[in-house]
């Protein structure tokens, strides 16, 4: 029997999973945190200390700017120096609560044991409040608030919760290290998800090249299944490898059958779709009080001597981490957080982790080198390569000719930027780059028209 993937598009990159072999070790604390207050999607968090203050590790320091926001918490324990603008990684100014570490005291009624807690609580409302005080974010890289993502609008019912374990982009292994060595506590993170959605069946999906993953995941099921029934109806889900599974609307596809409609969410088919570092997370907060203060980062790429995957406070400097493993090697021509498909290349070593920072991934000029691009011809590689079911030639005629109503009506907002179009272009066309700024572009337009149709009906009001 095949093994399930996505339906649509695809590409099938060089797995490049050299750190693999390596366990998640802490990293040492630095002697100086930023921890920006833009750490999720939607309004940025609003600091709740002031500078002088003496935080610990897990305190509260920065509480929901809005309804889609979530809390930030301080990562060490020591004073707060400056609370300000500082360049995150694009050199871009961020809100920044500058802390000076001294000591590691931790904030009273946080479990810092590696005592299991498989005893899920009964109550949902108060699951999800332990999730939204922990200042839970999805950490498969869209970092929404999870509490927000867990409570469905009215009319709306979840009948499938998907834990995503595919890590489908190439280089990072964090989640596969996560799964191995942290894989009780992600089921039991699993769990209580599930239980706060009303007991609905959760498939974990894993790739099928993380066979040792699959194997653990599989007997860490059967033995907590034994421990109570609030386990039952949790089952892994072996999928073919397929770049990019790991997109939810591909994972929901994949794994339910079901394809997300143009614009919609995944609850529209009746899906929740969490990572697994995310489920983690919510065993952390629900089962420990520990809120969201640390996170596991893979340090890797050919160019790299030593392959790490991390165990990394928020808000630890990048050229620390760096520092700490050796420093940036000389033939190291770029360096991206994330991986080479959809992560962002670095222009400012001195930016801080987030909590959504995957990984650093060190390319060389040749790996890096873009060929020179020619004009299209037309072979439609891009089209068939698209997860989405777009027309990336079109997109970018539409682009240049700067017809955003036409780049509207054939969905660019729809692009997941996952880079498969300039994969697969045998003409080196930067589709992505162009697809990237259109789709801005015409976001920019909706948003606009948003609010003028807001304006319009408050003022209809009065």
């Amino acid at each position: 029997m095949a093994k399930r993937t996505f339906s649509i598009g695809g590409v099938h990159p060089n797995d490049s999973k050299i750190s693999r072999e390596c366990r998640i070790e802490p990293l040492p604390i630095p002697p100086t945190v930023y921890i920006s207050l833009s750490q999720h999607i939607g309004a940025p968090a609003k600091p709740i200390v002031a500078v002088g203050d003496k935080v610990k590790v897990g305190q509260p320091i920065a509480e929901p700017g809005g309804f889609v926001s979530a809390f930030i918490h301080s990562s060490v324990s020591g004073t707060v120096k400056s609370i300000g603008p500082r360049k995150d990684l694009a050199g871009n100014n961020q809100m920044t609560v500058e802390i000076a570490v001294e000591g590691d005291e931790w904030l009273e009624g946080i479990d810092t044991s590696d005592t299991l807690v498989t005893d899920i609580p009964e109550d949902s409302k108060a699951i999800l409040e332990k999730i939204r005080l922990g200042g839970v974010v999805g950490l498969g890289g869209a970092t929404f608030p999870t509490h927000v993502k867990l409570s469905p609008p009215p009319g709306s019912k979840c009948e499938m919760l998907i834990i995503n374990g595919c890590e489908c982009e190439p280089y990072l292994t964090s989640d596969f290290r996560t799964l191995l060595e942290k894989g009780e506590q992600v089921v039991v993170g699993a769990a209580i998800l599930k239980q706060v959605l009303g007991g609905v069946p959760c498939t974990i999906g894993i790739e099928e090249n993380k066979p040792e993953a699959i194997e653990h995941i599989n007997k860490v099921i059967a033995d907590l299944k034994k421990v109570s029934s609030k386990f039952d109806g949790i089952s892994v889900m072996s999928l073919k490898k397929r770049y990019p599974q790991g997109g939810e609307k591909q994972l929901i596809d994949a794994v339910m059958h079901r394809q997300v409609g143009s614009g919609g969410l995944p609850i529209s088919v009746g899906a929740v779709v969490q990572n697994v570092a995310t489920a983690l997370a919510v065993y952390d907060a629900v089962q420990k009080n520990k809120p969201i203060i640390d996170n596991s980062i893979t340090v890797t790429g050919e160019c790299f001597p030593k392959q790490a995957n991390l165990l990394v406070r928020v808000g630890t400097p990048l050229s620390y981490i760096i520092d700490y493993l050796g420093g940036v090697p000389e033939n190291a021509s770029k360096i991206i957080s994330g991986g080479p498909m959809m992560g962002k290349a670095i222009a400012n070593l001195d930016a801080a982790t987030l909590k959504g920072t995957s990984a650093l991934l060190f390319l060389t000029a040749d790996q890096t080198a873009r060929k020179e691009a020619s004009a299209c011809i037309r072979c439609g590689r891009c089209a068939d390569a698209c997860p989405m079911g777009l027309e990336p030639f079109l997109l970018n005629k539409l682009w240049k000719a700067d017809n955003l109503e036409a780049l509207e009506k054939n969905a660019v907002q729809d692009c997941i930027e996952c880079g498969c179009c300039l994969y697969s272009c045998p003409a080196n066309i930067p589709l992505l780059d162009m697809i990237r700024m259109a789709k801005a572009d015409v976001m920019k337009e909706i948003r606009a028209r948003a609010a003028a149709a807001k304006a319009a009906a408050e003022a209809a009001k009065k």
